[in-house]
């Protein structure tokens, strides 16, 4: 089973269909119980830095989300639900992030349309098991103002080009989150879902 955690921000409709369209069971959750026993576990996201912070903190979720990371979970986040794994966000600042993953996250700072809406490529640095099958320069969906500036370079898995070039996906072990919405992005989101839902033994 697949923990889709719900703190009241996330794209939770389309990420749940996707996911039940490569054969994932998937629970819509906030329940910390729940979370344990998953076999993979989803961090959706939209909206604003703080206001996610504050709602995964009134919905006590921060301790079990870090707990399933330190436990291998296969762990998937997205849009949002990588900004917050990271320390710290220009976006409000008020509230420190997950820390999962060292480093902030930043503004866009080019005279392109902020925010990025639509198709772009991904420039595949690292092969993370969640991209394969994935070529190299596939196109995926975007909506965001923000991306992350990890501390540790290694973590990278891919970039992508507007403006300059920004960290899309990053991987640590069992930990995949991207800056991309699979659920938006046609075959190569499905493809991405579908190595999720094998890493989590659910295929």
């Amino acid at each position: 089973m697949i923990a889709l955690i719900d703190y009241g921000m996330g794209n939770l409709g389309s990420v749940d269909k996707a996911l039940q369209r490569v054969g994932c069971q998937v629970r819509i959750t906030n329940d910390a119980e729940v979370i344990q026993q998953a076999d993979g576990v989803v961090l959706p996201g939209v909206g604003a830095f703080d206001d996610c912070m504050e709602h995964l903190q009134s919905c006590a979720l921060v301790a079990p989300i870090k707990d399933a990371i330190e436990q291998g979970k296969p762990f998937l986040g997205i849009c949002l639900g990588l900004q917050v794994l990271f320390e710290s966000s220009e976006e409000g600042s008020k509230l420190p992030g997950l820390g999962v993953l060292k480093g902030r996250v930043v503004r866009f700072r080019h005279n392109l349309k902020i925010p990025q809406i639509g198709w772009n490529q991904i420039s595949i640095q690292r092969h993370a098991p969640h991209l394969g099958g994935i070529a190299d320069g596939s196109w995926v969906y975007f909506v965001h103002s923000y991306y992350v500036e990890p501390e540790d370079e290694g973590i990278i898995a891919t970039t992508t080009e507007y403006g300059c070039q920004f960290v899309s996906s990053v991987w640590r072990d069992n930990l995949f989150a991207c800056q991309f919405h699979p659920e938006k992005s046609q075959d190569v989101g499905i493809k991405i879902l579908e190595n999720f839902g094998k890493l989590s033994g659910e295929l």
